[in-house]
């Protein structure tokens, strides 16, 4: 049985902290504040949804978690017009709602207070991070309102309610592939030094896989350094990983330190091989690290490659509006707003979502969710009653910079 995590009850009791969204060019409504809305939440809970069909997007669009959300915003909204242009919900149009969820947990929360009580969004999806969904996610779980996961993959998020699921692999199944691919590359590592995040809850869920990963391929790890999120010198801890000589290391932070921890071991000399976990696994690093970037090694859950029609329709459109290839984080927004988009045509079938009141509708949409099967650019994907995501297909990729020290992509090994 699910259990309801609660570690926002006090942020919530209290009043989320409002952020300011970013300037508005990446967003389709503007942010304001959660301010009477008792009244419209009320009479809308009574008659059915009429218009265009709501969902809430909250992903981060300041902070240092920006180079993250961005992408999601952009798969986001690659997915309203593909779908839109497709007819919609069987011809009522979408309309993606974003608003900021900025970098912490107060930004996500209030960003889920906004949606679901002032935009009457039919279901949401994010946070960014896995730390901001232990503390937001209750918030929906309360209001009965569906949350999808793009980028949550730390332990225990499906389990924080029912009315929760993800679309993002568990670091669990992913991470390890990356550990097999270095040693594929090079038989003969022995010793691992491990750096993580330790004020993120993903990025400590991760460190924790990896080492179990290590450990189980029968490696040394020779040292564990710790970091936070927001540091730039990595100087002491670059130093003491290089002192125990490493032939392999290991990064769970995200794409800002992270890339930052990359350029300075590099600089200082580390020539072995450096894995990343999925909080770089953003081609917005290589502006961090730049060609330092070169030959980090990143496990995926999404190839630009996969076959299939909608990879093929989402794969272009990025790569006409952004000139590369399409990132994990992207296609996995797509998915999320592709499986709420499948899910309501799905209900409209059996009953006309316009004669349903939004309560009821959040309800059964969850439902629908989780019960169907769902072809996207990720390839067939499924639900556990849970709301844990059924994926076939895992890649490992390589940062490959160009000559500028500028640009690079992700090559998949085979």
């Amino acid at each position: 049985m699910k259990k309801t995590i609660a570690r926002a009850t006090a942020l919530f009791a209290s009043g989320a902290v409002l952020l300011t969204a970013c300037g508005g060019s990446n967003t389709s409504t503007n942010t304001t504040s959660n301010t009477s809305t008792n009244t419209a939440t009320n009479t809308s809970a009574t008659r059915g949804v009429s218009g265009p069909i709501r969902i809430g997007i909250a992903f981060a669009q300041t902070s240092n978690v920006a180079l993250l959300g961005q992408e999601g915003v952009a798969g986001a909204k690659i997915a309203e017009k593909y779908f839109n242009d497709k007819g919609g919900i069987n011809g009522t149009p979408i309309k993606l709602v974003f608003q900021d969820a900025g970098g912490d947990e107060a930004g996500a929360i209030n960003a889920f207070q906004t949606l679901i009580n002032k935009d009457k969004v039919v279901g949401i999806v994010g946070p960014t991070l896995s730390q901001q969904a232990f503390s937001a996610n209750p918030i929906a779980e309360r209001a009965k309102v569906p949350v999808i996961g793009a980028s949550n993959t730390a332990k225990g998020i499906p389990e924080i309610g029912k009315y929760v699921a993800r679309v993002s692999a568990p670091v669990s199944i992913v991470a390890p592939n990356s550990v097999k691919a270095a040693l594929k590359q090079n038989p003969k590592i022995r010793r691992v030094a491990v750096f993580y995040a330790q004020n993120d809850a993903f990025n400590k869920s991760e460190t924790e896989i990896f080492q179990k990963t290590v450990k189980e391929q029968g490696l040394e790890l020779v040292t564990v350094q710790k970091f936070q999120t927001t540091d730039t010198d990595f100087q002491t801890q670059a130093t003491n990983a290089i002192n125990s000589k490493p032939d392999l290391i290991i990064i769970s932070g995200l794409a800002a330190d992270g890339g930052n921890l990359v350029r300075q071991l590099r600089e200082l000399g580390y020539k072995g091989i450096i894995i990343g976990g999925n909080g770089l696994n953003t081609s917005n690093v290589f502006s961090v690290c730049k060609a330092l970037c070169d030959g980090v090694m990143i496990a995926q859950a999404y190839s630009p490659e996969h076959p299939g029609e909608i990879n093929a329709a989402f794969r272009k459109a990025y790569v006409e509006q952004y000139k590369k290839e399409p990132p994990q984080f992207s296609a996995q927004a797509f998915t999320a707003v592709q499986v709420y988009v499948d899910a309501l045509k799905a209900l409209d079938k059996k009953t006309k979502i316009s004669t349903i009141p939004l309560n009821q509708l959040r309800t059964e949409l969850n439902q629908q969710v989780l019960a169907g099967k769902y072809n996207t650019p990720l390839g067939v994907i499924s639900f556990t009653p849970e709301g844990e995501v059924v994926q076939k297909d895992f890649y490992v990729a390589q940062i490959k910079m160009e000559n500028n020290g500028s640009n690079g992509k992700f090559a998949f090994l085979k």
